[in-house]
């Protein structure tokens, strides 16, 4: 059994036989951006521009490019708004979050990035009783539809859509907005069937593709705003001892004090410094999953440099054990900013 963990902005692929055993841990994580203690209602807005029909699709099919192409990003940016704001307001961080149903623009081009004005937001918070304002600036997609033939009679059609655009944050009573984000990511379908009908049946037409990309867009973004739980996976080593198995039972029942308990005493008369890095590397995770980060940086380190000197900088144990260390380093200082943001609300 192979399994692939992301760490850092480190990949990894392990393998199960090698004595690992895998648990999720669910981390709590704060908002990019931190907003006053007494933002209580917030108001989602589009004040982007959408793109013109027949820019940015490209359709086609069986190898020559479709002059038919064109899709609608009017409802796609209320959508991302929408995503947006239910999102947040599913974290129970605000009061409230507020959707303004009609765009703030209807001229200009899609490509120009048109910030809210002292007086807009000012008038938008005022009228709505938001304290502040969270706005789609700037939004644009890149489609592409590619149906080919892939033999038997069946074509399969595939539907890329990118987006990037600009999101910020605006307090009232300030000319510059609080915070800017800029938003990037991709949406892929992919089917087959045995006609062009059958295929156009199964896949979402370039509107629905693009709405569809654009909630799915929304949902993640709401991150950037409010606190937000994250789903990672994590590891402890295992072997045929049996004081390391009767460890194992107290960590696969979530047992962490217990298990702990066990990993330290082998710890302290284990002379083989690969099977102290491995040690170190479980009691890490025991004491991550007690919320006692500092002391799980702490095993982490030690495990990292345990493991360096056992079994070399290139080794896989010692790279994963270097990205966790990191992890663990930026979680205590997410701590921080978590426990500023959450405050009094």
């Amino acid at each position: 059994m192979k399994k692939e963990i992301y760490l850092g902005g480190l990949s990894f692929l392990l393998t199960a036989c090698g004595g690992i055993n895998y648990v999720g841990i669910e981390t709590c994580n704060p908002g990019e951006v931190t907003f006053p203690q007494d933002v209580r209602k917030v108001l989602m807005v589009n004040n982007a521009m959408a793109q013109p029909e027949k820019s940015g699709y490209t359709y086609s099919l069986l190898g020559v490019v479709q002059d038919t192409a064109q899709a609608k990003a009017d409802s796609a940016l209320f959508d991302l708004c929408a995503a947006c704001g239910t999102s947040m307001l599913d974290a129970s961080y605000f009061e409230d979050v507020l959707l303004f149903h009609d765009p703030l623009r209807d001229s200009g081009s899609s490509l120009m990035d048109r910030k809210l004005t002292r007086d807009q937001v000012a008038s938008l918070c005022r009228s709505n009783g938001a304290d502040a304002i969270i706005s789609l600036d700037k939004m644009l997609f890149a489609m592409e539809r590619e149906d080919v033939n892939v033999g038997a009679g069946f074509l399969s059609g595939t539907i890329t859509v990118k987006m990037q655009g600009i999101m910020r944050a605006y307090l009232p009573g300030r000319d510059n907005a609080l915070a800017t984000v800029l938003i990037e990511d991709s949406v892929e379908f992919q089917q087959a069937a045995e006609n062009l009908r059958m295929l156009n049946y199964y896949l979402p037409t370039a509107n629905e593709a693009l709405r569809i990309a654009a909630s799915a867009l929304g949902g993640k973004v709401s991150g950037y705003f409010v606190p937000h739980w994250s789903e990672e996976t994590r590891w402890y080593y295992n072997n045929a001892n049996s004081r390391w198995k009767e460890a194992a039972a107290f960590a696969s029942s979530s047992k962490w004090e217990q298990a702990e308990a066990i990993w330290k005493r082998v710890f302290e008369v284990t002379s083989s410094k690969s099977q102290q890095a491995k040690l170190a590397s479980n009691i890490a995770l025991c004491y991550e999953m007690q919320s006692q980060l500092k002391s799980a940086h702490e095993w982490a380190q030690k495990s990292y440099e345990l493991f360096l000197a056992s079994e070399g900088e290139k080794n896989r144990n010692t790279e994963l054990l270097k990205a966790y260390a990191e992890v663990l380093k930026e979680r205590i200082l997410a701590d921080k900013k978590l426990n500023t943001q959450i405050g009094s609300r």
